[in-house]
């Protein structure tokens, strides 16, 4: 394995992309073998290449092949791959202790994390957190704040969201392959509305909202609804930015009818989007902000944080978990934090999103193929389409993305329809690899 030596005087990877083997290389294909013998087969991978180190723009696998990452592990490693701040932290935590159950001896850093998560999300009114493990968890906990503070039951989520994997979340989740399909009967009491799509509705943010407003009011009833949940940028049902007014007309109106509005922020979160909160782009206050991913630099940590009166609503030991704000993760967490405030990675994601935008709105003048480029800062995404009909064309995308994986480059797919490309880096991705990375994906768009 390539190392140099970085300005803080450890070993890193080489930031390089490097194909050394085929893809996948032998030691990939006799790992793999050992995991279709030793793993349930329901759980999938998207590289067939297995990993043994990684950081900030690459991941390097067990035949020293090296990636550049355009997927940051789902957008979870912000901050970069054992970014220095994280590790140090994580290596003093776990000399001094691993677990205690914060509800058995609590620690300060649990404490501390909840006032960071405190005062970071939107909003200058009086809040509380409670830590997690995962982004589901955290959104089951949001609604069941929200119900116990409303005393109402009912729940809208929107087309194409993605909340989660549990029963209650897999109900909120839009997409039925392969997130939901078999596993029901799902949760009761939740509901869907029309979410604004830009590219394939055409309407403007208010007439959408209004859309959505009508059909909650007549076929649920504000007396009825607890809360309303929204991405603000949805993520796995294809990065789709609501149009502009969308969800501050939502979030007046639920304040108008004692409905909580809680912003799942799980992927657009602690700076993806070029803000600290994608709510932040349109000025929206929501009344519970669900965090996971980019929160703990790769260490299993969500949280929720919200208004005083409602999470202070439920009674006492009807919020926690054995795990909840483990103290590693809490650890990481603060370490973190203080990374995307202190070295602005708000503004590297800013600087992400302009080079995407400004290749592939390039690239886009002459390839009818891309039919929409969208997102915010570091999470920016191409729709792909048969240019005859505007229709979505998964297979197209799915061969592209499969070109980018052999050529050594990390890239997701999404989307209800399957045909949407995102693209996650870590924030701390250099220039030179982060263009390299986009070269390698317009070719293998160019080739298709």
């Amino acid at each position: 394995m390539t190392l140099t030596t970085t300005a803080i005087g450890g070993p890193a990877l080489a930031q390089e992309r490097r194909i050394v083997t085929a893809i996948p290389g032998p030691r990939s294909e006799a790992l793999m073998a050992r995991k279709n013998s030793a793993v349930a087969s329901a759980v999938g991978t998207t590289m067939p290449v297995f990993a043994q180190a990684a950081g900030g723009g690459v991941v390097v696998d067990v035949d020293d092949n090296s990636f550049i990452d355009l997927g940051s592990g789902i957008a979870v490693t912000g901050v970069g791959n054992s970014a220095p701040r994280v590790v140090e932290a994580v290596q003093a935590q776990v000399a001094a202790f691993t677990h205690t159950c914060f509800m058995i001896t609590p620690y300060d850093s649990y404490v501390e994390v909840a006032e960071k998560l405190n005062e970071l999300t939107p909003g200058d009114h009086e809040k509380r957190s409670a830590l997690f493990n995962s982004g589901a968890e955290a959104v089951e906990n949001a609604i069941k704040v929200a119900r116990s503070y409303t005393g109402k039951q009912a729940v809208v989520a929107f087309d194409h969201a993605y909340h989660g994997r549990t029963n209650l979340t897999m109900a909120l989740t839009a997409k039925s392959m392969p997130y939901k399909s078999g596993f029901g009967p799902f949760a009761s009491e939740i509901y869907r509305a029309p979410m604004s799509y830009p590219f394939r509705d055409g309407l403007s943010g208010p007439e959408a909202a209004k859309r959505a407003i009508s059909m909650i009011e007549k076929q649920i009833g504000a007396a009825n609804l607890a809360a309303i949940i929204l991405e603000p940028i949805q993520g796995e049902g294809g990065f789709i930015v609501p149009a502009e007014g969308f969800l501050p007309s939502l979030v007046e109106w639920a304040r108008a009818n004692d409905v909580v509005f809680i912003a799942d922020e799980v992927q657009t979160g602690f700076a993806r989007t070029g803000d600290m909160f994608a709510s932040e782009h349109e000025g929206i206050v929501p009344d519970i902000v669900v965090t996971a991913k980019g929160i703990a630099g790769g260490l299993p940590l969500s949280a929720i944080t919200g208004r005083a009166e409602i999470l202070d609503a439920t009674h006492a030991g009807g919020l926690g978990g054995t795990y909840g704000g483990n103290p590693l993760a809490c650890a990481a967490a603060l370490a973190a934090i203080d990374t995307y405030v202190e070295d602005d990675l708000a503004a590297a994601a800013r600087r992400i999103g302009s080079t995407i935008v400004d290749r592939f709105t390039a690239a886009q003048a002459t390839d009818p193929r891309i039919g929409d480029i969208r997102g915010r800062g570091a999470m920016i995404a191409i729709e792909i389409v048969d240019p005859g009909t505007n229709e979505p064309d998964a297979a197209l995308t799915g061969r592209v993305a499969k070109a980018c994986h052999a050529e050594g480059v990390i890239v997701l797919t999404c989307g209800t329809y399957g045909n949407v490309i995102r693209f996650l880096p870590p924030l701390s991705i250099s220039a030179e690899l982060l263009t390299e990375g986009l070269d390698v994906v317009l070719t293998a768009l160019e080739n298709a």
